[in-house]
């Protein structure tokens, strides 16, 4: 489906086009996920500005891209950097998942034993 060493893109908004881009490879996770990533991306590009993307590397690692065209003033750079923290410190569950869930479907790994773990654990507990 894609090539080794190419990055898959998750999703994506640019404050130039308003525009918002979820790749449909994807759209077999929850519409609950798919909300809330809409929601990172606009609601990054509102207050950031420029281009806003999260993809998965080779390795199933998500990364968060940002930029923006040289003549945009009022592209915040420092705010972004610390934007992308923030969603990696307060959604940590969510990007974990999503990169479960990318190892597992698309690069065709096995689920972790402590994943499988963890969900029992949860059950367990009645979460």
């Amino acid at each position: 489906m894609y090539s080794d060493n190419e990055k898959v893109v998750l999703c994506g908004a640019s404050a130039y086009e308003q525009k918002y881009y979820f790749n449909q490879d994807f759209a077999s996770l929850p519409q609950s996920v798919q909300d809330e990533l809409h929601v990172m991306c606009v609601m990054f590009t509102v207050e950031i500005g420029g281009i806003f993307t999260m993809w998965f590397d080779s390795d199933g690692s998500l990364q968060f891209e940002t930029e923006a065209v040289d003549a945009d003033a009022m592209y915040d750079e420092i705010g972004g950097a610390l934007r992308i923290k923030q969603y990696q410190e307060e959604k940590k569950e969510l990007l974990e998942s999503l990169e479960l869930y990318y190892r597992v479907f698309f690069l065709g790994e096995e689920v972790p034993e402590e994943a499988l773990m963890e969900e029992d654990g949860e059950k367990q507990n009645g979460k």
